[in-house]
């Protein structure tokens, strides 16, 4: 049985790759911070109630930040595959937090090559989750492995960071290393404050009758969005390689906030216009325009495709939060 270990397992990405490999016949371990309330509500449906330890799925406290921690955990479990995902990721945040930031993103990720290199285990396969926002303003559009990086904001710069220890590592040691350059990914997983979740969640507040108007940043930016299910996917395959790589992720489709909120009001039959308010304060310092990615390396390396449309996507979002919010999602044919 082959083992995994995965930062961040508790977040979106880390709770899907964890069913991923789950299903696949893995044992998998993960890492979570330790905190006055454990937040591991993506992942406790693989786990015995009140219990950190499953029979497929094993949790430990410990922080990427933290070195010696780091390398006892990899000692201990001895994985094949090391799966970085942790990182504190909403940009609007990393320009409040750029130093907490930079020490999880860039730091953490450079921590955990370490511990990998320092283990001695050649064996082991590292895949470190990378993001489109390494591209920035780019001024080139798709973009793909060759784009110049052009970080706007200290998430981003995190990122570039941890890009470059991954291809130096990969280079110098000949670790199994992969960077996963990710374009948006969401899910009903998606964390509250990520503009895709705040709609469909705004959306049900609003049919709810617990809120009339939703606040947003740039209605007109425009991202390159992809279901988390089919990335993890991706972050799998790349793992499964010969010879490790570092692959674009995305659909190559651009899609604007508004066409979002299109998407997911007109599943209701309601006019979003009348409920959305733009806020001066959501918006970034620097914002990027548009993000489009071009993974035709990965669909060719791998044959990997997204399956998951935008609609679909947003369906099974506004779905869950209507659930939620104890609304009977029949009334509107869903």
């Amino acid at each position: 049985m082959k083992k995994a270990l995965i930062s961040g397992i508790s977040g979106q990405d880390g709770s899907y790759l964890a069913e991923l490999l789950i299903s696949k016949g893995y044992e998998v371990h993960g890492i979570v911070r330790r905190s006055s309330i454990l937040n591991i509500n993506r992942i406790d449906h693989l786990l015995q109630p009140g219990e950190m330890h499953g029979e497929s799925l094993k949790l430990y406290f410990g922080d990427v930040t933290d070195s010696s921690r780091l390398a006892d955990l990899i000692d201990r479990i001895e994985p094949e595959e090391v799966y970085n995902l942790a990182a504190q990721s909403h940009v609007n945040i990393s320009f409040h937090e750029p130093i907490h930031t930079s020490e999880v993103v860039a730091l953490g990720a450079l921590k955990m090559l370490e511990a990998v290199r320092k283990s001695g285990a050649s064996h082991i396969r590292f895949y470190q989750a990378t993001t489109s926002e390494v591209f920035g303003n780019a001024g080139v559009s798709p973009q793909d492995e060759h784009t110049p990086f052009h970080p706007d904001n200290p998430y981003a710069c995190g990122k570039v960071f941890a890009f470059h220890q991954v291809r130096l590592y990969r280079e110098a040691y000949g670790l199994h290393a992969s960077n996963g350059i990710l374009f948006n990914h969401e899910s009903p997983r998606r964390g509250d404050n990520f503009v895709t979740r705040k709609i469909t969640r705004g959306l049900a507040r609003i049919v709810a009758g617990r809120q009339n108007k939703l606040a947003l940043g740039n209605l007109d930016a425009r991202r390159d969005w992809g279901h988390a299910k089919d990335y993890v996917e991706a972050m799998w395959m790349m793992m499964q390689q010969a010879s490790s790589d570092d692959y674009v992720i995305a659909t190559g489709k651009s899609h604007s906030v508004r066409d979002f909120l299109d998407a997911s009001f007109g599943l209701l039959g309601l006019d979003w216009s009348t409920h959305v308010v733009s806020d001066p304060e959501l918006l970034r310092p620097v914002d990027v325009n548009e993000f489009i990615g071009d993974s035709s390396k990965a669909r060719q390396a791998f044959g990997w495709e997204p399956r998951i449309s935008l609609r679909e996507m947003a369906r099974e979002m506004v779905i869950t939060d209507l659930l939620h919010e104890g609304i009977d999602v029949a009334q509107f044919g869903l």
